[in-house]
């Protein structure tokens, strides 16, 4: 096919599963231990090497962590990845500490051995919208990550900060680009490793997103920097990663069977802090990009992901399971499109009926007209 007629895109894609941490912080009911270790093993199993799995915030507000400490462990003792020759230099787990409190328990347990070999921290361009998650002002919340970051590269642990509000805000309405790509070089001045480009309520269009992510690769050409993360409130999710990919973005995030979103306001009946109510009208429309449904994509466009296809599918089978819910992946509804004839769906009798036609095998015109048609 003529390149004119093709879309551009990187042809290689690194994609990230964080559906321990970011798909299950949704979840009003605990998933043990025992459950996220299988998963985060599986995930890697299939080929994904960066995977964020917790996150280091106070298990009062967020009790679906409270089990960090035996995850980390677990996975990095599996007996599983080891046996399979799983080699954790190749291998990048992530957990979220938004607050410093969060990032010296990480650091802690990173001198402990266990540890992250990265910590995402955010800020919002909006600052009503930043102070609702991180009750702090932005000048505060700067110089405190200026500080965190200092303490984890102290102890080889990658920082990577979050830019949210980047397309709109849900309290504030709309934000401009250029304060994004300004919180994004900022970022970088003070350190930070690789900055995630996140629309966390679901406010991005895809044309914004090719004209956000063009600015910012135009501005810091460098794809080992950007991370893409959307949400898919509004059903835009995929439109998006392509819009993203069409500008050249590398990176980007998913969560398993497209779950996921802000804190959950409850855990096992008892209400918790969560997010509080401004996300909060129907708890099953704030997922994230489904990962099988992504992965897939980027297979039927030729791009390479280095992920077991068949693998991640069946995985996502038991994520449903353990979720207690049909889940947001068509992937796992519809298949794979098929590569081979299906024979079982074949209605009997067409060669037949095409021989007493007179018509030869693999005839689709009538004989009498013309090979070539021309029109006026």
């Amino acid at each position: 096919m003529d390149n004119q007629f093709k879309l551009k895109y990187p042809k290689k894609i690194r994609v990230a599963d964080i559906s321990v941490r970011e798909g299950l912080q949704h979840e009003e009911h605990f998933i043990p231990a025992d459950a996220k270790v299988y998963y985060i093993e599986e995930a890697i199993l299939a080929g994904f090497k960066r995977l964020e799995i917790s996150n280091f915030a106070n298990p009062a507000f967020l009790p679906q962590f409270k089990d960090v400490e035996e995850v980390f462990k677990r996975v990095r003792d599996s007996k599983r990845l080891s046996q399979k020759g799983i080699n954790f230099d190749e291998i990048e787990l992530t957990a979220v500490a938004i607050r410093e409190t969060g990032v010296d328990r990480a650091v802690a347990a990173r001198k402990e051995g266990w540890g992250p070999d990265r910590i995402g921290m955010m800020v919002s361009t909006d600052e009503e919208h930043h102070f609702a998650n991180s009750g702090t002002t932005l000048p505060e919340y700067w110089t405190e990550a200026q500080r965190c970051i200092e303490k984890c590269h102290d102890v080889n642990i990658r920082v990577f900060g979050t830019v949210s509000t980047i397309w709109g805000s849900p309290i504030s309405g709309p934000t401009r680009f250029e304060d994004a790509l300004e919180f994004t070089k900022r970022w970088l001045s003070i350190g930070a490793d690789d900055i995630e480009h996140a629309d966390h309520d679901g406010s991005a269009p895809p044309d914004q997103v090719y004209r956000y992510f063009s600015m910012i690769l135009d501005e810091i050409p460098n794809p080992d920097l950007h991370v893409a993360h959307f949400h898919v409130t509004r059903g835009w999710g995929l439109a998006n990663v392509l819009a993203a990919m069409h500008a050249g973005v590398e990176i980007h995030e998913g969560v398993m069977g497209g779950i996921g979103g802000q804190p959950a306001n409850f855990m096992d009946k008892v209400p918790v802090r969560g997010t509080g109510e401004y996300y909060y009208r129907d708890p099953n429309i704030v997922g994230l990009v489904s990962l099988e449904d992504a992965v897939v994509m980027m297979d039927e466009m030729g791009v390479e992901t280095g992920i077991d296809i068949e693998r991640l599918l069946a995985l996502g089978n038991k994520w449903e399971k353990t979720i207690g819910r049909r889940l947001r992946s068509e992937s796992i509804l519809n298949g794979r499109i098929p590569k081979q004839p299906r024979e079982e769906y074949k209605r009997p009798g067409l060669a037949k009926r095409k021989s007493g036609r007179g018509e030869t095998p693999g005839q689709l015109l009538p004989s009498d007209w013309p090979e070539i048609v021309k029109l006026n």
